[in-house]
């Protein structure tokens, strides 16, 4: 059951992150060498780069959001990400409604939103730049419209890769673009090039690693872990079963803490690859999930004898450490599909009505336990009166 539905979720999230899109190295004007699907927005760019003289000529391919919105692309010299990045944005102008393509260097001020995000002169050797809307002069700036900006780049000599980034957002104050949407997507649209083999790593190339940190995750902190809790806790009482629930329970337990672990390792991983996205909230409870599991897991070396006079506090202790982790962990789940916008997806559903069916056993197993117990008590209240004998001890153990 477990395997199945590891798969599942891993073929669903994989669905999440298929692109359905397709480059051009044709646009009405020129013709480029090589030409690159990007990872986020139905984006894609051209390019032609001539290494004698270390120049390269690209063509950005982008849609609007907004008709009073904003596209934008440029070029990182250090790192894959917004912070540094020397722009060009094309948006309407306010004052004549054509289009307009501007240079900007985003510092980190833009980030933090503390000041207009104001147009400046590049400080990277550009040597001509344009802007086309797809349609030619006839086209008009719509949700959905197709704009080429396009650019010449002198590199520097042996510069052969290249941090790409760009984006979009809904609208533009005066001539100063306010700040892009904040999903999953438009936070990675950010790619380092390889211009001569027209090779990228795509931020988004980490979404491969995200959907195995999810799947795990799912599986080890939001499912195991609440079925060793409910096999502690129903089984035990069974005295057929012995000594067997316990080596059951801990078995799963530790087996869902090791493959918690290697899924909590992938999102420390995933942190440091991307730069600039902090999802504190989830980051956050899977670092108390991971702490409340490993402090649960190492007191099963200070486990007291069942004769020892301290093994109710450590009983005590052990369940509510427990049960706190599996609650903070399968919010946590919960939280995750959010970050990979997966709130919709056939992964969310199944991992729902595995929780669900586990929920509708452990009411079930509850329901069934405290009709035996009232039954036992009603047994030991007729004993105790003398209307029946002792040969009907009750033979559960609830220790």
């Amino acid at each position: 059951m477990i395997l199945f539905l590891l798969l599942f979720v891993l073929h669903s999230l994989w669905f999440q992150v298929v692109i359905s899109s397709h480059c051009t190295t044709t646009t009405s004007t020129k013709t480029f060498e090589k030409c690159m699907t990007l990872p986020t927005q139905q984006a894609s760019l051209a390019w032609t780069y001539r290494a004698h003289n270390a120049t390269l000529d690209i063509c950005f391919f982008g849609s609007f959001i907004s008709p009073s919105g904003w596209v934008g692309w440029g070029i990182n010299p250090n790192s894959a990400e917004m912070t540094g990045t020397r722009a060009l944005i094309a948006f309407p102008d306010p004052n004549s409604g054509k289009l307009v393509l501007l240079p900007y260097i985003l510092d980190p001020t833009v980030k933090l939103q503390k000041s207009p995000l104001l147009s400046s002169p590049l400080d990277i050797h550009l040597l001509s730049s344009s802007v086309a809307m797809y349609g030619g002069h006839l086209a008009t700036i719509h949700n959905g419209a197709q704009v080429q900006i396009s650019a010449t780049v002198k590199l520097s000599p042996n510069m052969t890769k290249i941090h790409s980034v760009w984006n979009r957002g809904l609208y533009v104050q005066g001539y100063s673009p306010t700040i892009h949407p904040t999903t999953i997507n438009d936070l990675s649209s950010a790619t380092t090039i390889d211009l001569l083999s027209g090779i990228a790593r795509h931020e988004t190339d980490l979404k491969n690693l995200k959907t195995v940190h999810g799947a795990i995750n799912a599986i080890s902190w939001g499912v195991m872990l609440p079925i060793g809790i409910v096999m502690s806790r129903y089984l035990r009482h069974i005295q057929a079963l012995g000594p067997a629930w316990f080596y059951a329970h801990a078995s799963i337990q530790l087996t869902g803490f090791i493959l918690g672990t290697i899924g909590f390792a992938i999102g420390i991983r995933l942190g440091e690859l991307s730069p600039g996205k902090v999802y504190g909230l989830h980051r956050k409870l899977g670092f108390i999930a991971f702490c409340l599991a490993s402090v649960q897991t190492l007191a099963l070396l200070f486990r007291p004898k069942t004769t020892h006079k301290y093994r109710r506090y450590w009983k005590s202790y052990h369940h509510f450490v427990g049960y706190a982790c599996v609650i903070v962990a399968v919010v946590n789940v919960f939280q995750g599909f959010e970050v990979m916008e997966a709130s919709g997806s056939y992964a969310k559903l199944a991992y729902c009505l595995c929780l669900s069916t586990l929920i509708g056993i452990c009411v079930a197993l509850e329901v069934n336990s405290w009709v035996i117990f009232c039954r036992k008590a009603e047994e030991e209240k007729l004993r105790r009166e003398g209307v029946i004998g002792d040969s009907t001890k009750s033979s559960g153990n609830f220790n």
